[in-house]
């Protein structure tokens, strides 16, 4: 439950730090980035706590996440980019806490 809540908590410091003048927007965006998790339907079964998303589900391959770092230097997609790394960094911190491993192979 910790690991979801930082999913909130985490993009809203990040918003507070560098979008404070357009926060909500900021946020919005950052947040729509959870959208990426709609992969997780495709897997059997859809929740499972022991297994590590990174390297496991489509939207969540390391091909994915090095899209998402390269999305952060564009100036049009940087809120993108920087919600979804945020997002995938997390889960893989969830990996090594869960797993003891970074990515799922």
């Amino acid at each position: 439950m910790f690991h979801i809540a930082l999913h909130f908590i985490i993009p809203a410091i990040v918003v507070a730090a560098f979008y404070r003048k357009h926060w909500q927007f900021a946020y919005l965006i950052m947040m729509s980035t959870m959208l990426v998790d709609l992969d997780h339907l495709v897997a059997s079964p859809i929740y499972d706590p022991a297994r590590c998303s990174i390297g496991f589900h489509p939207l969540h391959k390391l091909w994915f996440v090095c899209l998402c770092v390269l999305l952060c230097f564009i100036p049009k997609t940087r809120l993108v980019g920087l919600g979804l790394s945020v997002h995938m960094a997390l889960d893989s911190i969830d990996c090594q806490i869960t797993n003891g491993v970074w990515v799922n192979q």
